[in-house]
């Protein structure tokens, strides 16, 4: 028996397949073409206990750890749900952590693979007031690093935030911010001296708040049922009790938290991979041409048998990875291989499985041509494969 294959985990996997098949699947074509999942989603997924996996119970999560976190991201795509709604329905994921290791919250010590080490005390009312109602599905929230000039350059953040009493008056812009339109507040990165200083806070801003603007809905490539912005603050007063930890400690924090978001993007990578070789294997047995099925010839069962080989390796890879981060293993340089191994298995294997299903996988009906545009971001996502392999040439000495 492996980590990940336990009892209680078996359960996880069931519990998520079925809200998948009951909640998802009849309704995520019309998510695709609206642009965005309904509020109502994330309630349902609260209700069953899976949108607070990985948050300790003491701030009003589920429990469990980064592993159990992974078998329900890894479960929701194999299930026929996609990467895009993962990224929707979870966005949570990496707007929460920040705020709940400030507030020193632990499970135990399991968490700590996951949220990373603990930033100076905060405001435990940031608890009550943006993580239990998140964690319960009825506020959705959403982080903003990303600057239209900024990119990867998370110490050159440019949105600067000015003390002026008891409150911060916010200037600048982010882009690219998953789930900004639906977001009810956003875990906000900031410069608190010069801009590009790397002088960075963390500010929690509600939406509403004066000088606030969300601006248009970007269209993408993919992820399409996730909803994308543009933000700009204009003069923005956010109180002081909106700070999370210390003042300039955000740097750390962001860096510290980047382990989970680029393994649950490593996740997201190795599960449509494992999940397009089943929709082509399926293909591939009921599709004949010329008076035999596709499977029938050699050609196509090696590509097949290649494909899965490089979908098993990745989640092999990426579970060992993952489970030495839980343990509070120092392993970014791991990170950095685990996530550019998934992303290069799922870039593979999306491409030979759309080819395999030939006219059918272009058209929007196929399921394997919405996990083909969804993939092309998670080697972007998280770090890009070139910032990835920057981390892994340091690691190496170079």
């Amino acid at each position: 028996m492996t980590l990940v294959d336990t009892p209680d985990r078996r359960q996880l996997r069931e519990l998520t397949r079925s809200f998948v098949t009951r909640e998802v699947l009849p309704h995520l074509d019309d998510w695709e073409r609206a642009g965005e999942v309904p509020r109502a989603l994330h309630a349902t997924a609260a209700k069953l206990g899976l949108l607070g996996i990985g948050f300790p119970e003491s701030v009003g999560g589920s429990g469990g750890d980064l592993l159990d976190s992974i078998i329900v991201t890894e479960e929701l795509i194999r299930s026929g749900g996609s990467s895009g709604l993962v990224a929707a329905l979870f966005t949570h994921g990496i707007a929460l952590p920040h705020m709940v290791a400030a507030a020193g919250a632990r499970t135990g010590g399991s968490l700590g693979g996951r949220l990373g080490a603990t930033s100076p005390p905060a405001d435990d009312g940031l608890i009550e007031r943006y993580v239990r109602p998140t964690l319960a599905g009825t506020m959705i929230g959403a982080l903003a690093i990303t600057e239209p000039d900024g990119g990867s350059d998370v110490a050159g953040i440019r949105t600067t935030a000015r003390r002026d009493g008891d409150h911060y008056v916010v200037n600048g812009s982010k882009t690219y911010i998953t789930s900004g339109h639906r977001a009810d507040f956003v875990t906000t990165a900031v410069c608190t001296d010069f801009p590009g200083s790397g002088e960075l806070t963390l500010l929690i801003i509600g939406k509403g708040s004066p000088g606030f603007t969300v601006g248009r809905r970007l269209e993408k490539l993919g992820w399409h049922c996730s909803d994308t912005a543009e933000l700009s603050f204009a003069d923005v007063r956010v109180p002081v009790t909106n700070r999370i930890g210390a003042e300039n400690t955000g740097f750390l924090a962001i860096m510290q938290h980047f382990a989970a978001e680029r393994l649950s993007l490593a996740t997201q990578a190795y599960a449509t991979a494992q999940r397009c070789v089943e929709l082509a294997v399926r293909w591939c047995r009921d599709r004949e041409t010329f008076g035999r099925p596709l499977a029938s010839r050699q050609l196509i069962r090696h590509r097949l048998a290649e494909m899965h080989t490089r979908a098993e390796a990745a989640r092999s890879y990426v579970h060992e990875v993952a489970a030495r981060v839980a343990a509070g293993e120092p392993v970014v340089t791991e990170v950095a291989m685990a996530k550019n191994v998934a992303v290069a298995a799922c870039d593979h294997v999306v491409d030979q499985a759309l080819q395999l299903h030939g006219g059918f996988g272009y058209l929007r009906d196929a399921e394997v041509e919405r996990h083909y545009r969804d993939a092309r971001i998670l080697g972007i996502g998280g770090g890009t494969t070139e910032i990835m392999n920057e981390i892994i040439a340091k690691g190496m000495g170079l």
